[in-house]
């Protein structure tokens, strides 16, 4: 988008040389049209019995006035990149320069538009990425803190169950910083992955044991199928666990109260295809992709009727990029009824050090 200065300017522009594709073209093209019009303004001149006195100056002149209506189309695509750059200086990264030329001065304008393009998203990015961690951070410690001021006030006794609720937003900013932590070495390309033997049914029975501690209370029952039973990957356990329990903990969240979460594992070609199947409300296709954004959380309404709010909305973003760590890919696929995230992943691994692509 352009501010309303930049397009009127651009309406005066003049610009009768785009057409060419080169600027040594267009310099060849404004040399010789210039030296024509001087001569033949000359020649009228001159065959008008004006003379010297009257011939030589009218011919530098319209000459000059030739040269700037013709140079000024040439040379405005870098006027304009000038100002878009000392507005990005300000912040400002909604102008974008006119690229209507074929030559090397348009490739340029176009490229340039390319860069403040991401050099705009990037910044609406870091907006968004300090506003979600400060109001992310914000709830934990202002509920830590009232907690803390009331037990200290003499409101609340300091018995186990004060100390438990305190200890759980404690834990919900730990688990904050570490999901921020692994979530920026990721985004960074700074994580190596160590591929090693997995096996999968062992290790994704205790995945299960994990997350059946995450919310007791729903009564959830945990089902693991693995095809054929001894199927091995060669993974960075450490990352895939990492996967693995995010997606686990997600389902736990979104499952109804004595619900059936059904992790499976089965050989796909040359890869390993792992399912989290749960049997919450779904996500609608159309925010599939979202989901996996950072702080991007599914507040669809759940079989009891309430609004699950999520977690941190860290979970998936870092199960995504950890799945591309392993040159896989994660997707919600289509079924009946439920959620199934279905994670692909090779066989064989070879030890990198990855920058996944945004």
């Amino acid at each position: 988008m352009s501010s309303p200065r930049h397009a009127v300017r651009a309406r005066l522009d003049v610009r009768p040389l785009d057409r060419l594709s080169s600027i040594k073209i267009k310099l060849g093209v404004l040399v010789t049209a210039t030296v024509t019009l001087a001569a033949f303004l000359t020649w009228i001149g001159l065959y008008n019995h004006l003379g010297p006195r009257w011939t030589l100056p009218l011919a530098v002149v319209v000459s000059v006035i030739a040269v700037q209506v013709l140079a000024r189309g040439m040379t405005s695509p870098l006027r304009e990149m000038t100002a878009a750059a000392q507005a990005m200086a300000q912040g400002d990264y909604t102008l974008r320069v006119r690229a209507s030329s074929r030559d090397e001065v348009g490739q340029l304008a176009g490229a340039f538009n390319t860069m403040a393009d991401d050099l705009e998203q990037a910044d609406t990015l870091r907006r968004e990425l300090v506003a979600n961690v400060s109001h992310e951070l914000r709830t934990p410690v202002a509920a830590l803190h009232a907690q803390l001021e009331n037990m200290v006030d003499g409101v609340s006794p300091t018995d186990n169950a004060t100390l438990e609720v305190a200890l759980a937003q404690t834990a919900r900013l730990g688990r904050l910083v570490t999901d921020l932590l692994d979530l920026s070495r990721l985004e960074a390309g700074a994580v190596r992955i160590e591929p090693a033997p997995v096996e999968l049914w062992s290790f994704l029975a205790e995945a299960v044991d994990g997350a059946s501690l995450v919310s007791p209370q729903k009564s959830i029952r945990f089902d693991v199928e693995v095809d054929p039973i001894d199927l091995v990957v060669e993974a960075d356990s450490q990352r895939l666990h990492q996967v693995v329990a995010n997606l686990l903990h997600n389902a736990v969240r979104h499952s109804p109260t004595d619900g059936r979460i059904l992790v499976t594992a089965r050989r796909s070609g040359p890869g390993v295809v792992l399912d989290v199947l749960d049997e919450g409300p779904g996500i609608p296709v159309a925010d599939r992709r979202a989901v996996f954004e950072r702080f991007t959380r599914g507040n669809a309404p759940t079989t009891t009727g309430q609004i699950s709010t999520g977690g941190t909305g860290l979970g998936l973003a870092i199960v995504r990029w950890a799945v591309i760590l392993h040159g896989g890919t994660v997707e919600v696929a289509d079924t009946p009824s439920g959620c199934d995230m279905r994670v692909t992943i090779p066989l064989r691994q070879s030890a990198r050090t990855d920058t996944v692509p945004r």
